[in-house]
């Protein structure tokens, strides 16, 4: 039973009213190399004690701006910026504005960032780059099941942007051309359609560090792994339709997490859905 002036509403769960105060919370452990958590929420009156993680904390703010002390200086998490915040150094926040804010996390081990790098993170956790927080939303859009070589690939790129920024270095160029790596790629690909890989499995196989095999693959090919990866798999689904195969079975046979996930890549590539298209 929820305290007195609380109230809950069994439509939206996970959302809790309490007078004016507004709490929506979505957490979960996505299946992605590097990524111990990725948490949505959106508070009006929370204010974070101090207090520390173990991991790296990768945050966008999409609405209002949220107020933090981080070792003892005060900074500001905007929605014009990417702030990372490094393990083991304690820090608090709470909203800038009576609106308060809402924000996504993703929760980076040190297999993607390594504690090296902590010092530089608290001089300066704010980063003021449009492409790598148009980057980390996409990530973002991508951790959903049956994804998670997009997700792999994009959380990769943005890792390898992560480190040049603390190191200071300017972002990658253009990469260097490696058609041997994209082509053993691409065979690697070929063989597991129906299964899938991960990146870091691709990686470990042809001796590559992942961020280089997606920017190799890609600049060879023009696509991305997970999107090659996928149009195979569509163009195996079409003449399984075509043969009178059942979506529901053309899904589970070609390596989707199941229809709904056909469902949306079909449309997106071949401009409708299953169903329709094979009738």
């Amino acid at each position: 039973m929820l305290p007195c002036g609380q109230r809950y509403e069994p439509d939206r769960p996970g959302v809790l009213y309490v007078l004016n105060v507004v709490v929506e919370v979505k957490a979960w452990r996505p299946a992605v190399g590097g990524v111990a958590e990725a948490f949505h929420a959106r508070f009006t009156d929370h204010a974070y004690p101090m207090h520390v993680h173990e991991t790296w904390t990768l945050l966008l703010i999409d609405e209002g701006a949220v107020r933090y002390d981080l070792d003892r200086h005060e900074h500001g998490a905007l929605d014009s910026i990417v702030t990372l915040l490094p393990p083991h150094v304690p820090h608090d926040g709470q909203s800038a504005t009576p609106h308060g804010f809402r924000k996504r996390v993703l929760y980076l081990d040190s297999t993607l960032l390594d504690d090296g790098l902590i010092g530089r993170a608290v001089d300066g956790p704010e980063i003021p780059d449009p492409l790598l927080r148009k980057q980390v939303h996409r990530l973002h859009e991508s951790l959903r099941p049956g994804d998670e070589l997009e997700a792999e690939s994009r959380v990769e790129l943005v890792a390898d942007r992560l480190r040049r920024h603390l190191r200071r270095r300017e972002p990658a160029a253009a990469p260097v051309r490696d058609r041997r790596l994209a082509l053993a790629m691409r065979d690697l690909l070929d063989r597991r359609i129906e299964s899938g890989l991960g990146l870091r499995e691709a990686a470990a196989e042809l001796h590559a560090h992942p961020a280089h095999l997606v920017r190799a693959f890609s600049r060879e090919f023009g696509i991305a792994p997970h999107q090659y990866l996928v149009t195979r798999r569509i163009d195996r689904a079409r003449r399984l339709l075509l043969a009178g195969r059942p979506v529901h079975a053309v899904a589970a046979a070609t390596g989707f997490y199941d229809q709904s996930h056909l469902t949306r890549h079909f449309k997106r590539v071949v401009g409708t859905t299953p169903a329709r298209f094979a009738s």
